[in-house]
């Protein structure tokens, strides 16, 4: 699997030193986005299923994913990656203290499979004018 990345140059100012000349850093740049509905019709013309069909199972997955990660499990998504629930919690002085009320948000931690690693360091990138 081979990635071509388009990156630009972006200025930025250094927030501890507002005084300090800018620098200049790299941001990717989108190339487009891609829907569920758009990955059936890819899968679809790959395999012997129906679009429709190809669209079911990803909903289906969708939905189990959410019910599996609900339930605190690791969803695996092949040599994709492994999803997981994380949470941002504010500090106790003690351990009595910690209960749920501590707990500030959750976000979805994401650790990418072998696959992708090797394709992330195998990336390659193209810079566009910024």
């Amino acid at each position: 699997l081979k990635m071509m990345v388009t990156i630009k140059s972006i200025p930025r100012k250094n927030p501890q030193d507002e005084q300090a000349p800018e620098k200049f850093y790299v941001q990717t740049v989108s190339n487009g986005f891609v829907n569920f509905e758009r990955l059936a019709y890819l899968i679809s013309n790959q395999s012997t299923a129906r679009e429709a069909d190809c669209l079911a199972v990803l909903n289906a997955m969708q939905h189990n994913m959410l019910d599996e990660l609900a339930q605190g499990k690791i969803v695996q998504l092949g040599t994709l990656g492994n999803f997981q629930v994380g949470v941002r919690s504010h500090g106790s002085d003690t351990q009595e203290e910690v209960n749920a009320t501590k707990v500030r948000s959750a976000h979805i931690n994401y650790r990418p499979g072998k696959r992708v690693r090797k394709a992330l360091k195998t990336m390659e990138y193209k810079l566009i004018d910024g």
